[in-house]
């Protein structure tokens, strides 16, 4: 014991006696609870599947090339050997700039206590060499396929991460000095805390991310003001209220995503894409897709586009007297819009849409970036099993997997902040609707997994067939604007620029700054991230970027003028402003509608 740190006393002892059998006592409900969830589903047995196949390709491949395994042993000895000289002098009190240091971005290393105490250090180095070794040992194997090698890397990543010191109380110096400050008090908190979660998760582990009962949806968010006008068992349609005295002639329909809820488009009044379009005088209408649950096991992408924005068209026609529309889609919406798009022109129908716009809109699936990993001849099958077992695929599933994309930031950060410092999370809109997640029905699910990610069909002539007829997206003349984020994750921007070659008219590509969320919800007033044009459209991204022209600021403006100068609404002849139910279709409630408040626990029966 140091010099003048006194002995704990028989009361101290006593009290921290105490608090080890409560940590003890919630442990063991802890494993209890783990035991009741240990058989896999066939979709995760299928991810175990194919993680094995990974490491024992890379075992193979590492095998047959004893100079780079010669090389990397070598390598981790030199490191070992020079961390142990360091940290024997920096245990006796000398002044050691850390051998290797976190990456840009890594905030898991933050406190002082990593570079001022010499054991934090010495572990902290120890596992950034590992990591490192790791993902050069990868990179280096020879014989893999690209999709082995990205496989292969991301599951040693999550291992590797998973591994990381700031997830274990012992070596997490934040968590040590909350601890001792509460008796462990903290841990018994958090281990409530990952109970409950774990009560509330399908597979995998849904950490809560936000204070949900901070939100209300149509009190503090999703606020802006309309009416539903039109419903069918898949959609609700919202016609928002105008704040401007005249509109523009021609109605905007907006596709959200039918992943998550449509609301990430109107989050709070100050960001909000939705309240922004009706304030530069546009008609908004906007999809609420209903939250499906095994009733809805049979829907297909064919329902999900008759029921979706065609039977969304006919609506506006209804209520504005309007027979064509501008049409803004976004992620998987937007590639239902180019597959509608496609399928209208091939029935003589596509001038019912004067233009449209892609937001971060996978067309063409041949390279999707990691969210590939889940995509496998084997993973799939699993999905599938499941699928056609439930008939729906869980929304919390989905939402596990899509934050192993970004596992530091949506997951572990978390973890640790909720079960090991035994924190609340703090309210943030984003990721409340981030956690508020929908099902999937297994007959559009499967379909669009195996025709769109795994086959690339969508870009193949005469490779789609909705409702009999065969669409081909060379056909599309329609005007088209995409807007991609140039750091997304989950629709990568060099992949999605590959179907802004596609359509036979004329196309607007723009690279926006940040990812998959925050580059599109971008508005003008926080003058931020910025964007890049470029008039041409050259066969790769590379050659578009080259030459591409960088701009301050949101995209939003751009598109608006985009819109307007190209006469796909007609400034000089403005209407008057539509109220909802002005037209033949009455209001049936007010927004946001029953649809978008429809939660899983809800939708499957649980308590």
């Amino acid at each position: 014991m140091q010099s003048g740190v006194q002995a704990p006393t028989q009361v101290e002892l006593e009290a921290w006696n105490t608090q080890l059998a409560a940590i003890s006592e919630e442990y063991k409900a802890l494993m209890q609870d783990l035991l009741a969830r240990m058989v896999p589903s066939d979709a995760a047995e299928s991810v175990h599947q194919d993680m094995r196949q990974c490491f024992q390709a890379g075992a193979q491949s590492l095998m047959q090339n004893p100079p780079l395994l010669w090389q990397t042993q070598s390598r981790l000895l030199q490191d070992q050997f020079q961390l142990w000289q360091q940290s024997l002098r920096s245990f006796s009190g000398e002044d050691i700039e850390p051998l290797i240091t976190p990456s840009k971005g890594d905030r898991r290393f933050k406190d002082d206590a990593w570079y001022d105490d010499p054991y934090y250090q010495a572990i902290m180095q120890q596992y950034l060499m590992f990591s490192r070794t790791v993902e050069e040992l990868i990179e280096n194997l020879d014989g893999l396929s690209e999709d082995q090698k990205r496989n292969l890397g991301f599951y040693a990543r999550q291992l590797v991460n998973a591994m990381a010191p700031t997830n274990f109380v012992t070596t997490n110096p934040e968590v040590m000095r909350r601890t001792m400050e509460t008796r462990g008090q903290n841990l018994i908190e958090g281990l409530a805390r990952l109970r409950e979660d774990l009560a509330n998760s399908a597979e995998g582990l849904n950490v809560t991310m936000t204070d949900r009962s901070a939100f209300e949806i149509g009190e503090n968010i999703a606020v802006t003001p309309g009416a539903v006008v039109y419903e069918n068992e898949l959609i609700q349609l919202i016609q928002y209220t105008p704040t401007t005295e005249q509109v523009y002639k021609t109605p905007l329909l907006v596709v959200p995503p039918w992943i998550n809820k449509y609301y990430i488009l109107d989050l709070r009044q100050d960001n909000s894409l939705v309240r922004w379009l009706v304030e530069q005088g546009h008609t908004v209408f906007l999809i609420s897709w209903r939250n499906p649950g095994p009733e809805q096991r049979d829907l297909n992408w064919a329902d999900y586009m008759q029921l979706g924005p065609i039977d969304a068209m006919g609506a506006i026609e209804q209520a504005t007297g309007e027979k064509s529309v501008n049409l803004m889609s976004y992620c998987i919406g937007g590639t239902l819009a180019a597959s509608t798009m496609a399928y209208l022109t091939s029935t003589r129908r596509g001038r019912k849409v004067k233009s449209v716009t892609y937001m971060a809109t996978l067309q063409d699936f041949r390279d999707p970036g990691e969210i590939g990993v889940f995509l496998s001849e084997t993973v799939l099958d699993g999905i599938e099993a499941k699928l056609e077992r439930d008939g729906y695929l869980d929304g919390r599933v989905m939402a596990y997997s899509f934050n192993l994309l970004r596992e530091n930031d949506l997951f572990w950060s978390f973890y640790i902040n909720n079960y090991l410092k035994g924190e609340a999370p703090a309210p943030f809109d984003l990721l409340y609707w981030n956690t508020d997640g929908t099902n999937l029905p297994a007959g559009t699910h499967a379909w669009y997994l195996r025709h769109m990610y795994l086959e690339n069909r969508l870009v193949q002539p005469d490779g789609i067939e909705l409702d009999g007829v065969k669409i081909d997206l060379r056909k599309i003349s329609t005007p088209s604007y995409f807007i991609s984020p140039r750091e997304d994750h989950i629709a990568k921007w060099n992949s999605t620029y590959y179907g802004a070659l596609l359509p036979k008219g004329k196309v607007k590509f723009v690279l926006g700054g940040s990812g998959h969320i925050a580059g599109i919800v971008n508005p003008p007033s926080k003058n931020k991230y910025g964007y890049w044009t470029n008039d041409a459209l050259p066969e790769t991204p590379e050659e578009w970027l080259e030459g591409a022209e960088q701009h301050e600021g949101s995209w939003w403006p751009h598109w608006q003028q985009w819109i307007t100068e190209n006469g796909y609404v007609d400034t000089e002849k403005l209407v008057p402003a539509r109220q909802p139910g002005d037209g033949e279709l009455d209001i049936l409630e007010p927004a946001p509608g029953r649809y978008v408040r429809m939660t899983i626990p809800e939708v499957l029966g649980e308590k």
